[in-house]
């Protein structure tokens, strides 16, 4: 539980210089004459330097340990603030957004380290902990980046996030140790493993192993994806401007931590990951698709409520039960093959919904981002027996 604690405190303060900066990414871009998809470019370049960098990760994490990767990626995120911070022209803001996804890329080895630190039974829960962590990095984070703009200037937030993660470099250099029992020892690397991992979720598809991750992939693109948008749909219904926008995100951000530290482990630990991980995917969807119906606020937090619970209960279940289905061996590996596909969805679903706007407006994009997800249900088939019964007494 401490190493939890320890890998816990390193993700919330590195949310929290990640977040700092993000909301100002399409300032920064538009006052250096960026068009809209000069900034959506620039906005989805931290999505694919995650996705490319992922399985490196992952492997490199199998090979040498999750400590290394995890203060590497942060020595890389450090990098990337600091580019942000004084750059001048678009190309330097892209760049320091690509950097930053590369440096990010270790949240497969995050959760490769949680799930071999922690018993079998209790990795959803701890999952959930460690997500709670970011959530709440994300709810204090882009208000801090907002002061420190206003207080110091435009190039504050970006240093200000260089030396917080600097601190956690310290912190987890002194306080981080392996996961496991035993240190991972140098292992012969396997050529273009990364890549064969890969194309086996697209070619053994049936798979318990792909079919999780492509749960994740829908999931995560449906909900990260089509997030962007929302301030649109809160726009033209709803009346809300930048300057009140942060608090529906904040209620976003509090439901998730909450979820995820009172309710998912009990609920885990009655129904078991699997059903669990069903009943998320049913409340993702049920948020997405009553977001794109909603014209009232009771119907909007309604959905506001129902997305960041489904978020709670499938993405901690799934990397749990993938954990279980895969060797201990490859775990880095296969967890970087979820950011991976994650990333790309990530990628995806904006441009995709962006089309759909343009054709047919701001609430389209949820409903077929809601029945998407929905169906993905039918990937869930018999993975109960990838996850033992709770043992009574």
């Amino acid at each position: 539980m401490g190493k939890l604690v320890v890998l816990m405190f390193t993700a919330f303060v590195d949310m929290i210089g990640s977040s700092m900066i993000l909301p100002l990414v399409p300032y920064y871009a538009t006052r250096m004459g960026a068009t809209g998809l000069t900034v959506g470019v620039i906005l989805a370049s931290f999505s694919i330097g995650q996705l490319v960098s992922a399985p490196s990760w992952g492997r490199f994490s199998d090979r040498y340990g999750r400590r290394p990767a995890i203060i590497l990626g942060l020595v890389v995120s450090v990098a990337a603030y600091l580019v942000f911070a004084y750059a001048g022209s678009l190309t330097l803001l892209l760049v320091s957004r690509f950097v930053q996804g590369i440096g990010a890329g270790t949240v497969g080895v995050l959760q490769a380290y949680v799930t071999d630190a922690m018993k079998e039974d209790d990795r959803a829960k701890s999952l959930g902990w460690l997500s709670a962590a970011t959530s709440l990095g994300v709810v204090i984070g882009p208000a801090f980046g907002s002061m420190l703009t206003v207080a110091w200037g435009h190039r504050a937030p970006g240093l200000a996030a260089a030396l917080l993660c600097l601190g956690i470099i310290g912190f987890a250099w002194r306080y981080l140790r392996e996961a496991s029992g035993e240190a991972h020892t140098p292992r012969a690397a396997r050529p273009h493993a990364g890549r064969a991992a890969l194309l086996r979720v697209i070619s053994h598809s049936n798979e318990p192993a792909p079919r999780l991750i492509w749960i994740y992939a829908v999931g995560i693109g449906a909900f990260y994806g089509t997030g962007q948008l929302m301030p649109l749909i809160l726009a033209d219904r709803f009346g809300v401007t930048e300057k009140t926008v942060g608090w529906f995100f904040m209620y976003f951000g509090l439901m998730g931590v909450i979820i995820r530290t009172l309710l998912l482990g009990p609920v885990v630990r009655w129904l078991r990951e699997p059903r669990v991980a069903r009943i998320g995917l049913v409340f993702l969807a049920a948020g997405l698709c009553l977001t794109s119906l909603s014209h009232s606020y009771v119907s909007l937090f309604t959905a506001f409520t129902f997305m960041p619970l489904g978020t709670a209960f499938l993405f901690p279940c799934v990397t749990s039960i993938l954990s279980r289905v895969v060797p201990a061996s490859e775990r880095g590996l296969q967890m970087g093959v979820q950011q991976t596909y994650g990333g790309l969805s990530r990628v995806a679903f904006p441009i995709f919904a962006g089309l759909i706007v343009d054709h047919y407006g701001s609430g389209p994009p949820f409903m077929v981002a809601g029945l998407m997800v929905l169906a993905t249900l039918l990937m869930t088939a018999s993975l109960e027996k990838y996850v033992p019964a709770m043992v009574q007494g």
